[in-house]
């Protein structure tokens, strides 16, 4: 029993020691990255990696710069608005040369099969055209059409269809290919 309250005292002293030293987990401890480091791992620009935020990111170019255009009714000419989007494309396609794109060409559901893959076709032609015209290699460069097979939205009205007459670009980091 003597010894208890001297152990007691020895423990007690060797806790308080152990939490005298504020960087004994190294960076980890700091949470307001004061140092640096801490949660955000070095960055300093709160931009993860990416995410919508990251400019250089395929999140950041499907919400930020737009990964579609729309037509009008068995159209494939280029909007005032359609070109504005591809504008901003063919900008982040130029700083993010990592990147090939494949543009999809869809269709709405009228009308035959064969009528709606050629216009797709048509469609997807316009937009890669375009970003031709703006800089971008056509090395880096494809097209697919995929008619009414692809629809995003169904129904019959023209709410839907408005929404499935489209190109989407989609990018994928690889380089160019020659």
């Amino acid at each position: 029993m003597k010894h208890l309250p001297k152990a007691l005292l020895l423990v007690a002293t060797l806790a308080a020691a152990g939490c005298t030293n504020g960087n004994r987990f190294g960076d980890a401890g700091d949470l307001n990255g004061a140092n640096g480091a801490g949660l955000n791992n070095g960055v300093t620009s709160g931009v993860i990696p990416g995410s919508v935020d990251d400019p250089t990111s395929a999140a950041y170019f499907n919400q930020r710069v737009g990964d579609r255009v729309l037509f009008a009714v068995d159209q494939s000419t280029l909007s005032a608005e359609g070109r504005a989007i591809l504008d901003g494309q063919a900008q982040w396609l130029m700083t993010n040369s990592d990147y090939l794109a494949v543009i999809e060409g869809h269709a709405d559901e009228q009308g035959t099969r064969e009528y709606n893959l050629a216009l797709g076709a048509r469609r997807a032609n316009s937009v890669m055209e375009y970003l031709v015209s703006k800089g971008i290699s056509q090395s880096r460069l494809k097209f697919v059409s995929y008619g009414k097979e692809r629809p995003i939205e169904v129904c019959s009205t023209e709410a839907c269809y408005s929404k499935n007459r489209r190109a989407v670009t989609v990018i994928a980091a690889g380089g160019l290919t020659s």
